[in-house]
């Protein structure tokens, strides 16, 4: 077996593995030696060989027979002038060394872009996120790992990035032993493509690998990326296996991301997948009252009269950043203009953000999402029959239209069969208790919901 020969098989390996798995992992391989009957390679990394030994080694071992029938056994070992790295048999075990990749990992909480005022402290809690807060509070105790991984989704601006900085925060005060990496999808893919193309895929991996928790924001961005999901994907499972805590949001479920492998899917949701629903009235307007004390303290002689965070909380109900930022502008410009903070003033400051917010269903299109939803036809649900498979749904296309459009109930029932405004009332009314005892129903709100907001 010669260095020469070794090339040539190596050629052939590149056409069984691809291009990818060559260059990461067959490449890097250099022939070292060939003692009775074990062909020695020399690797870059301890983490290297022990992976080519799982996942390549009858491969390469059935190319070297090929060549050489004396060969049964394959050797990886850490070459002595490998970036002065020392090998497994060499480094004492009660004294691990980290390689600067480690290093570089164990330092990175420092460096990433975490956010001062998201904290557990200035998050405000209520129905519809209480138990993404409860989970996210758990996992950053920093304890035992329960559930892994800890997958949080929902639409933009109800709180997901607020909680992943703020378990980030939580676990740097309380245990800053532990090595938490916390970047977003986009930074992961663009250091892999840096690592390719700099030929640094063993300080990637083994960066990724030495983290005790690893916190990944916006997953989504992966979608349709291969060869990025197929490196997550392994990142993955190393810290799996070695019940590493992994901490993931995305815009939606695991399942509703598109050109997202089945494999990474899957893996997303072996562990807690917990939905931070749209904000509700009531905690819209928590979270104003609590921007308020904080807008105070910048400026302390301005009030807000009685109705204006009851008037936001109302109309700005898709978007809590928009909501908060229309709070900080109206402050601002009071200040500014030396008047107080009354609806004149909020209708004035704010009639851009008024006018986008208002909402743009018609019931219309709520009839039709609910009818294909419910897999009937729109005139039965509309027309007069009052048997439960068309009452039912008409009860939710009631419900979703009194919720998602300014039509008055006179308007709703006119467009369901001129139906009179007491029959919109009770379909709302009896939807509203189903709400809260039957859960498909919720459910089915929900999806709706989603539907017809996107």
């Amino acid at each position: 077996m010669t260095q020469e020969k070794w090339g040539q098989l190596r050629q052939r390996l590149l056409k069984t593995v691809g291009q990818n798995n060559y260059t990461t992992w067959i490449e890097p391989l250099q022939f070292r030696d060939l003692q009775d009957g074990m062909a020695i390679f020399d690797v870059p990394t301890n983490f290297m060989g022990n992976y080519v030994s799982q996942n390549f080694s009858d491969l390469i071992l059935h190319e070297l027979k090929s060549e050489d029938d004396s060969i049964r056994r394959l050797s990886f070992a850490v070459a002595a002038n490998s970036q002065n790295r020392p090998s497994a048999v060499d480094t004492p075990a009660a004294e691990p060394v980290m390689s600067a990749a480690g290093r570089s990992a164990r330092s990175a909480l420092s460096a990433a872009p975490l956010d001062k005022r998201f904290t557990f402290d200035s998050f405000v809690v209520g129905k519809p996120n209480e138990l993404a807060h409860a989970a996210a509070k758990r996992v950053a105790e920093g304890g035992p790992v329960t559930f892994n991984p800890l997958f949080l989704y929902g639409g933009v601006g109800l709180g997901k990035t607020h909680l992943m900085h703020a378990i980030a925060w939580e676990l740097q005060t309380r245990r800053p032993d532990l090595n938490v990496l916390y970047l977003s999808a986009e930074q992961f893919m663009y250091r892999f493509v840096q690592a390719l193309r700099d030929r640094k895929m063993m300080d990637f991996k083994e960066m990724f690998r030495s983290v005790d928790v690893l916190m990944v924001d916006d997953v989504q961005f992966i979608a349709g990326k291969d060869s990025t999901q197929e490196e997550f994907f392994h990142t993955f499972n190393a810290l799996v296996d070695q019940n590493k805590q992994i901490i993931i949001s995305a815009d939606r479920a695991p399942g509703e991301i598109k050109d997202l492998e089945e494999r990474v899917k899957s893996r997303l949701q072996c562990g807690l997948v917990v939905d931070l629903h749209p904000t509700d009235y009531e905690l819209r307007l928590g979270i104003l009252q609590s921007k308020v004390e904080q807008q105070m303290a910048t400026y302390p002689d301005l009030k807000v009269e009685d109705g204006v965070l009851e008037f936001l909380a109302h109309r700005i109900s898709t978007n809590v950043r928009v909501l908060e930022g229309a709070l900080t502008r109206l402050f601002a410009f009071a200040s500014l203009v030396g008047r107080k903070i009354d609806m004149d003033l909020t209708q004035d400051c704010l009639a851009d953000v008024l006018r986008a917010s208002e909402r743009k269903i018609t019931v219309e299109e709520i009839q039709r999402k609910v009818s294909e939803h419910y897999n009937i036809r729109l005139s039965d649900m509309i027309g007069p029959k009052r048997l439960r498979a068309y009452a039912r749904p008409r009860q939710v296309a009631m419900y979703l239209a009194k919720h998602m459009t300014s039509r008055s109930l006179p308007e709703i029932g006119r467009r369901f069969g001129g139906r009179d405004h007491t029959t919109v009332m009770h379909g709302v009314r009896r939807i509203e208790e189903l709400k809260q005892s039957d859960g498909q129903i919720a459910e089915d709100l929900e999806l709706l919901r989603r539907s017809l907001e996107a």
